[in-house]
């Protein structure tokens, strides 16, 4: 029979542990507001247009461009593989599609014909229009076709598949690139989503609150090229590591507190 005094502290030590425990589940709870998105949707005005995507064309960005006309044989200089008119095998194809101009870091290209093109800094719209004109001097009615290759946008933090997304319309909204990499997990922060952008060596960032409505009349809704999304841990899974760390050591030291009290008892 144990000693009132011991009996005493180990009923309080019962209780301390049983309050820390009632702590972590409190904190790791989340409410609905926490949670939904876009709570507020009955806000938006159906007629309103979302902002356009205009990919801005930067260094490392490698661009396809076919050049072709009712000419053929006058179209060809200025193509990397000529086009042809008949369906090619399909490793023709991909060696094709392989093929591109490598934005330089001052934003140029070297283009045949035409020679060193500026194009940094310029939308795939401008750049079309561009070209349509330096080459109308040598192809009459050319018609230009032009795409980023390498467009991607890389998704980090608490989402269910992380990682870098290549994207083959050039156009993806927050919304679908978190759906890429598998949506939030229950622990993603879905008030304060970091978006990290780069443009013309100037480097932004805006913070975006999924669970209102006001981010789809952002300029951050429509994502460019290379942007970073960085979804953070909310406040109980920080709370939760941040227990589940230390828990095992003060539960061992009590334990091991508990067990010599009870040997020197006896």
């Amino acid at each position: 029979m144990l000693p009132n005094y011991l009996q005493v502290t180990i009923q309080k030590t019962k209780l301390v542990f049983a309050v820390v425990f009632l702590l972590a589940f409190v904190t790791s709870c989340a409410t609905k507001k926490e949670i939904l998105y876009l709570q507020d949707i009955e806000r938006v005005d159906g007629a309103t247009e979302a902002l356009q995507n205009s990919p801005i064309i930067s260094p490392n960005d490698i661009l396809q461009i076919q050049v072709s006309s009712y000419d053929m044989e006058a179209s060809a200089p200025f193509n990397l593989v000529a086009p042809t008119q008949n369906i090619q095998t399909e490793d023709y194809v991909a060696g094709r599609q392989a093929q591109g101009y490598l934005v330089n870091n001052d934003g140029t290209i070297e283009f045949p014909v035409l020679g060193t093109l500026q194009v940094g800094g310029m939308t795939r719209q401008e750049l079309l229009e561009d070209l349509k004109i330096r080459v109308s001097i040598y192809v009459k009615d050319p018609m230009i076709n032009i795409r980023i290759t390498n467009y991607k946008v890389t998704v980090l933090g608490e989402v269910a598949a992380p990682g870098t997304y290549y994207v083959n319309d050039e156009r993806i909204t927050l919304l679908e690139a978190l759906g890429k990499a598998g949506d939030l997990t229950i622990f993603g922060k879905r008030d304060d989503i970091l978006i990290l952008r780069e443009q013309n060596g100037i480097k932004t960032y805006s913070k975006i609150n999924i669970t209102k409505s006001d981010f789809l009349n952002s300029p951050y809704y429509y994502l460019q090229q290379n942007d970073v999304v960085y979804v953070g841990q909310n406040n109980a899974q920080v709370n939760s590591a941040a227990y589940n760390r230390n828990s095992g050591v003060y539960i061992s030291i009590a334990s091991v507190l508990i067990s010599v009290i009870v040997l020197l008892s006896r």
